[in-house]
């Protein structure tokens, strides 16, 4: 109990975060959603420093899940959902961490880590930045894109591979290092409802397996 205390209390710091935050910027709500979909990224890492098994890692992911679901009929915590455009993102996101951790929580850590930082972080910062600062756009099934985001999106992606890479005594004679950021950004393209929180962490993780940590 006293592991998934230090998880709570985690949690807390980075919702407490962004109520400060949206105390200060009340109308940038895709920002304010941002800062806690990139704020949960070292959850994972500090949950494998901690010791915990799978099956209790997927009962607490389960657990948030159904949360998730049930904010989104009840509306309870609108700081998660408050968004200017309809989206199951955080649905998704907690979803795609659910499978993550079915298939990679002791099969293949790096795997997991990859597809969950790539989305946390690399699909984070590529909303924020692209929102924030003017650059190239384009429409792509309804959805805002831009270049600057979409920059963002792979060079994070190239810095999470490389850095799980480095970290993991990995070769670096390997184009999946190249491949797994080409393929995340083009899906973080298909962001309709969100299912870019689902399709690029769960990808991202299998092209890792596949292609690094399992030759």
């Amino acid at each position: 109990m006293l592991k998934f205390a230090f998880i709570f209390t985690y949690i807390f710091i980075v919702f407490f975060i962004s109520i400060i935050y949206k105390s200060f910027n009340p109308d940038n709500k895709e920002a304010l959603r941002k800062i806690i979909h990139i704020g949960i990224g070292p959850l994972i890492p500090y949950a494998k420093y901690l010791n915990i098994d799978q099956t209790s890692a997927l009962y607490f992911t389960g657990i948030i899940s159904l949360l998730v679901f049930v904010n989104y009929k009840s509306k309870l915590f609108t700081t998660i959902e408050d968004v200017e455009r309809k989206s199951y993102g955080t649905l998704f996101y907690c979803l795609s961490l659910f499978i993550l951790i079915f298939l990679y929580w002791d099969k293949d850590p790096a795997a997991l880590f990859a597809g969950f930082f790539i989305m946390t972080f690399g699909d984070g910062l590529a909303g924020l930045i692209g929102k924030n600062f003017q650059s190239k756009s384009w429409i792509f099934l309804n959805q805002k894109k831009s270049l600057l985001g979409t920059l963002t999106m792979f060079i994070t992606s190239l810095v999470v591979v490389f850095g799980l890479g480095y970290f993991q005594k990995y070769s670096f004679n390997n184009i999946g290092f190249l491949i797994i950021p080409l393929i995340s950004t083009v899906l973080e393209q298909f962001s309709i409802l969100g299912i870019d929180n689902f399709i690029v962490p769960i990808s991202a993780a299998y092209c890792f397996n596949l292609f690094i940590t399992s030759l």
